[in-house]
C-alpha cells in the first residue's frame, strides 16, 4: 500500500580523510572539471525533493564547510562534524542531529543516506530510488548496482520474495554469497522514524572496531521490518573516488557529459575526445572548438565564435562572433568580432577591444 509523500531529508558522509588520495586537501574537495567533487553530489540531491541537507565533516571539516558555503546551492545546508572517525553508522547518527526536529516529535519522512565521494551519481537515480521506497512501504531502501566484478564489494542477499536480507561484506561472505553480483553502493532511503533506533543497536563486532551502516539492514529486517532494494540503471554512477585513478576515470565521465550537453545545446566540438570544457563555463550557440581547447572557470564564449586549436581560456570573456587560435589568456577579456592569435597570450586585465585583431605572438598584460 503506497504511503502519502512525507518530508524528505539527506545526510551526506564526507568526513573521511581519504588517505589513499596522498594529498593535504581533503577527499570532498579535489576538484572535477572546476568544481569539488562533493558539489556534484549537492546538485544531484538538488532536484530530488530534499528539504534539508546535513553535511557530515570530520578531516579538516572547517575547510569543507567554508568551501561549500562559497558555493551555490540551492538547497540546506547543515554542517555537523564527526569528531572521531567510529564508521558510517556512526556518522550518520552524527547527521541525524543536523536535520531539523520535528516539531511533533514523530521523526515523520524519509531521510536520504548517501557518501559524498560519488561525483557521477545523477538526480533521476535518486528519485527513482526515493519512489521505490515510498511505493514499497519499505522500512528502508537500498540502491544496489549489478557488477561484473564484485570483488571487495559488500553483497546483496534477498530472500525468497525478493526483499533484502542482508549485506554481507566480501571478507565475510561464503563462496555461494561471492557468486552474488549485486552489490551494495552505500546510498540508502530509510523511514526517519526507524532509522535512529536502529542505528542505536549496531554493535562495533568487526576486525575494525566500527560501526557499520550496513548493519542496519539486518537490525531492521530482525525487528520484522521489510527493506528493498532498487538497482541502478548505471552502475558506474554509483562507484566512489578513493584514489587519483578513480578520480581521473570520473573527471573523464563528467568531461564526456558536459561535452554531451554542449553538443545538444548547439555547440559544434570537432573531436570531443580532445576538448576540455569545466562544468562552470559557459558556451553560446553556434560554437565551434577545435581540438586541444580549454575552458576553465568562469570562462564565458559568445555565439558564433571559433576558438582553437590548441587555446587555453581561464577566467575569460570572449564576446561573440570572434576568432581565438593557439591562445592562453587568463582573466582577460576579448571583444565582439575580435580575431586573436596565433600564439598570442593575455594576462590578467588584459583586453582585445570588438573589432581587433592581435596579430601574431601578440603578449598583453592588464591595460589602463
Amino acid at each position: 500500500m503506497n504511503r502519502p509523500p512525507a518530508p524528505l531529508s539527506a545526510i551526506v558522509l564526507a568526513a573521511g580523510e581519504g588517505s589513499r588520495m596522498r594529498s593535504e586537501r581533503p577527499k570532498p574537495l579535489h576538484r572535477l572539471c572546476g568544481r569539488p567533487m562533493l558539489t556534484y553530489v549537492l546538485e544531484a540531491l538538488g532536484t530530488s525533493g530534499v528539504a534539508c541537507v546535513a553535511v557530515v565533516v570530520g578531516h579538516k571539516g572547517e575547510w569543507v564547510t567554508k568551501k561549500m558555503q562559497e558555493e551555490q546551492h540551492d538547497l540546506h545546508l547543515e554542517f555537523v562534524e564527526q569528531r572521531v572517525q567510529r564508521g558510517t553508522a556512526d556518522a550518520a547518527q552524527v547527521g541525524l542531529v543536523g536535520l531539523p526536529e520535528d516539531p511533533d516529535g514523530a521523526d515523520e519522512g524519509d531521510v536520504l543516506v548517501l557518501p559524498g565521494d560519488t561525483p557521477l551519481l545523477r538526480s533521476g537515480t535518486i528519485e527513482a530510488l526515493v519512489e521505490r521506497h515510498r511505493s514499497s512501504g519499505a522500512a528502508a531502501t537500498v540502491l544496489t548496482a549489478r557488477v561484473e566484478d564484485p570483488t571487495g564489494y559488500g553483497r546483496v542477499v534477498r530472500d525468497r520474495s525478493g526483499r533484502v536480507e542482508r549485506i554481507v561484506e566480501h571478507r565475510d561472505a561464503t563462496d555461494g554469497e561471492r557468486a552474488i553480483d549485486e552489490v551494495n553502493t552505500s546510498i540508502y532511503c530509510f523511514r526517519r522514524s526507524l532509522l535512529a533506533p536502529a542505528l542505536r543497536r549496531i554493535e562495533p563486532d568487526n576486525a575494525q572496531g566500527e560501526y557499520y551502516l550496513t548493519d542496519v539492514v539486518g537490525v531492521l529486517v530482525g525487528a520484522g521490518h521489510p527493506v528493498e532494494a532498487q538497482v541502478a540503471d548505471d552502475a558506474e554512477e554509483t562507484q566512489g573516488v578513493n584514489d587519483r585513478v578513480q578520480l581521473s576515470r570520473a573527471e573523464a565521465e563528467l568531461r564526456r557529459r558536459t561535452n554531451a550537453g554542449l553538443l545538444a545545446q548547439g555547440v559544434t566540438i570537432v573531436d570531443p575526445t580532445a576538448v576540455y570544457v569545466d562544468t562552470t563555463v559557459r558556451v553560446g550557440r553556434d560554437v565551434t572548438l577545435f581540438p586541444g581547447v580549454i575552458l576553465q572557470g568562469s570562462t564565458v564564449v559568445g555565439d558564433g565564435c571559433e576558438v582553437g586549436p590548441w587555446t587555453r581560456l581561464v577566467d575569460t570573456v570572449v564576446g561573440a562572433e570572434s576568432v581565438v587560435e593557439q591562445t592562453t589568456a587568463r582573466s582577460a577579456r576579448i571583444g565582439d568580432r575580435a580575431v586573436v592569435g596565433p600564439f598570442a597570450s593575455l594576462g590578467p586585465g588584459a583586453e582585445v577591444g570588438d573589432g581587433e585583431t592581435s596579430g601574431a605572438f601578440y603578449t598583453a598584460a592588464q591595460t589602463g
